[in-house]
């Protein structure tokens, strides 16, 4: 089969985070998500256990709860991260981050939807590789799925601070405790036309060839 190399290439260079936006007032049609997931769990996992679960939520009083959380976790780690900063001003394309972010928080309950991509079983301290098995087993998938959302024009962004609050979250969406939840994707459609590249250092300055420090 042959592959329109440019409109991957165009798929994979343009999946932005999307979060000042997200189009807060245009419902995202459940038919089209179940479509994305059936595209997301193609994805491989260790051991080909298939543990994924996948919990979609449009309540408004329950995105309005966790929304809450999510603020208030970004806002005590905006706090945090901005009193251990040095003297010197954030660079623009920083500012911008931050600004989107802050926006992101401020509007979390709003989104249309959330999507919370779960992995059967929970991480432990003596257990690096299999940590490293459990969550390679749900983040390719869930990679799969914003590809596959931004295909369709409709933005997401990979978001975890609400699991400061994992117990509380957890106890509206009813997850049971043997259940990791990896992220909180607020899924919407997108504003405007398209994205573009973002700058990058060049994959040469970052990649070394058969040992550490060889490029």
């Amino acid at each position: 089969m042959n592959f329109d190399l440019a409109s991957v290439d165009y798929i994979l260079e343009t999946t932005r985070s999307v979060r000042k936006r997200l189009d807060l007032g245009r419902p995202v049609p459940r038919d089209i998500v179940m479509r994305c997931l059936e595209i997301a769990i193609q994805a491989p996992t260790g051991s080909n256990s298939q543990g994924w679960k996948w919990l979609a939520l449009t309540d408004p009083d329950k995105k309005a709860k966790i929304g809450e959380y999510y603020r208030e976790s970004w806002y005590a780690y905006a706090g945090n991260a901005g009193r251990g900063a040095s003297d010197s001003q954030p660079s623009a394309q920083m500012q911008r981050v931050i600004s989107s972010a802050r926006y992101l928080a401020d509007h979390m309950g709003e989104v249309p939807m959330m999507i919370f991509p779960c992995v059967q079983g929970r991480a432990t301290e003596d257990n690096p590789a299999g940590n490293a098995s459990l969550y390679g087993s749900i983040i390719p998938a869930a990679w799969s799925l914003m590809l596959a959302l931004r295909a369709r024009g409709i933005g997401a962004a990979w978001t975890t601070l609400h699991l400061s609050y994992e117990a509380e979250c957890n106890a509206i969406l009813g997850i049971p405790d043997d259940v990791t939840t990896a992220a909180l994707l607020p899924i919407a459609y997108f504003t405007g036309e398209t994205f573009q590249k973002a700058n990058r250092v060049p994959a040469s300055q970052l990649t070394y060839w058969e040992h550490w420090g060889e490029s």
